[in-house]
């Protein structure tokens, strides 16, 4: 990923309101169009055995919405017919689908690259780390924070403790270490209402004190900032920090991080077999070209070229190093 430093941001200069994200682009000179596309994300359900303060979505204990096995069918139809370089899994806890072993099994097959974001406490028995192994899936590992008290805030007393030790079962099982092929990264969200470090500076500090303190080793860290949906914009809202935090995006607006934004070239896939342009606007219910599609209605691709339907939450992609 190339890092980009912000150069102009998106206030205007005398200092008033900040601009909408669609005229942000339009005074940058900037248009969000499709490249090829070669990323399907499949959003497996919201139901989550945490519920985090961070979380876009508002996934939680509570929620019954899960991906049935005819959607998974014709996301799978989807994926023989396109061929998808990267099939990207997430929810939610993808663990809590009972399915979601055959929508792995199935998918595995017709991709080059499978991944699977989870929680870690969601990874419940060994069933799930055999399953992972045998098709070399890719795991992407919420881990906020190497600070215990900080990241239990975040998610959830006692999470913390319980991540460390899916890390060291992970770790065990070939996941993170040299040689294996195996690859575990961890993402990295802040706790606060406030824009992540560097990604370069995080990496070096969560090996440095994993390894030293736990005994952890991991293949990347990922840090990006947190999107204002969702439980964290209602936290924003009742803690008194959504104003600042808006401006704070906009103000880190960087308009070289628009090439590289992971809407150019995914397409995601909601629980119930709906079209989006990322998992930001699937959770804002923002549907692909303005119209709400179904996967089993198309039949190929996205055109390169098309525009990516935006909102102000994008700003949250395209602050600092941006989502790549």
């Amino acid at each position: 990923m190339t890092i980009c430093t912000p150069m102009e941001n998106s206030t205007d200069l005398e200092g008033q309101e900040v601009l909408p994200f669609s005229q942000t682009l339009v005074r940058h000179s900037l248009e969000l169009t499709r490249a090829e596309t070669n990323t399907l994300q499949v959003n497996v359900g919201l139901k989550c055995n945490l519920s985090c303060r961070h979380c876009h979505y508002g996934a939680g204990p509570a929620r019954q919405e899960l991906m049935t096995r005819e959607t998974m069918d014709q996301v799978i139809e989807f994926s023989r017919r396109v061929r998808p370089e990267i099939i990207d899994i997430t929810g939610g806890a993808p663990e809590l689908n009972p399915d979601l072993e055959y929508l792995i099994e199935k998918t595995a097959p017709l991709t080059s690259r499978i991944m699977l974001r989870t929680n870690l406490v969601a990874i419940s028995d060994d069933a799930f780390l055999s399953l992972f192994k045998k098709h070399g899936v890719v795991v992407v590992a919420s881990f906020p924070s190497t600070n215990a008290n900080q990241a239990d805030a975040q998610r959830g007393s006692g999470v913390f403790d319980k991540s460390v030790e899916m890390l060291k079962k992970l770790n065990q099982a070939g996941y993170g270490m040299p040689g294996t092929g195996l690859e575990l990264n961890l993402i990295s969200n802040p706790s606060g209402a406030f824009l992540p470090v560097t990604q370069v500076q995080a990496e070096k500090n969560f090996k440095r004190v994993l390894a030293a303190k736990i005994g952890i080793s991991f293949n990347q860290l990922l840090t990006f900032a947190n999107v204002p949906l969702g439980k964290y914009y209602s936290w924003l809202e009742s803690s008194g920090n959504l104003k600042a935090y808006l401006k704070r995006l906009t103000d880190a607006f960087n308009p070289c991080t628009i090439d590289g934004l992971m809407c150019r070239t995914l397409l995601s896939i909601s629980w119930d077999g709906f079209v989006y342009d990322c998992d930001f606007n699937q959770a804002a219910q923002l549907h692909m070209g303005s119209t709400k599609q179904h996967i089993s209605e198309l039949h190929h691709w996205p055109n390169p070229g098309s525009p990516v339907v935006t909102a102000d939450h994008c700003y949250a992609c395209t602050a600092g190093a941006g989502f790549s």
